[in-house]
């Protein structure tokens, strides 16, 4: 958790999302779709093992804050952390091993893409 945290508190969700073009879609959007889903499903899951704060929600909106995408991409981004948060919604009612486990999957696939679009997009 901290790493992916600090992967995204630490500027590189800035730097990430500075590159965005003003066209319609960057070339990197279906891995940050997929990140905005992931951030939705660890804003979830960590809630539902007991985290108080709201970490993973303010981090989708400092994405959005520093993307400024347009409606229909916004829309779009949204609906991915949205997906995210209601797949385990629906699955999940108190934290468990699998919970705790998806965590770690999820944060670590979250890393990931983080690392990816930074050195594959990133100056």
């Amino acid at each position: 958790m901290k790493a992916l945290c600090k992967l995204l508190t630490a500027g590189a969700t800035a730097m990430i999302l500075s590159l965005s073009p003003a066209a319609a879609q960057a070339p990197y959007d279906p891995q940050l779709m997929r990140l905005a889903e992931v951030l939705g499903s660890v804003h979830f899951l960590r809630g539902l093992c007991g985290e108080k704060e709201g970490v993973w929600r303010a981090q989708m909106e400092a994405l959005l804050d520093a993307e400024a995408p347009s409606e229909e991409r916004r829309a779009k981004l949204v609906a991915s952390f949205n997906r995210g948060y209601r797949s385990f919604a629906g699955v999940y009612t108190s934290c468990t091993d699998s919970a705790l486990q998806a965590i770690d999957r999820y944060m670590k696939e979250g890393e990931t893409l983080t690392n990816e679009i930074t050195l594959r997009y990133g100056n």
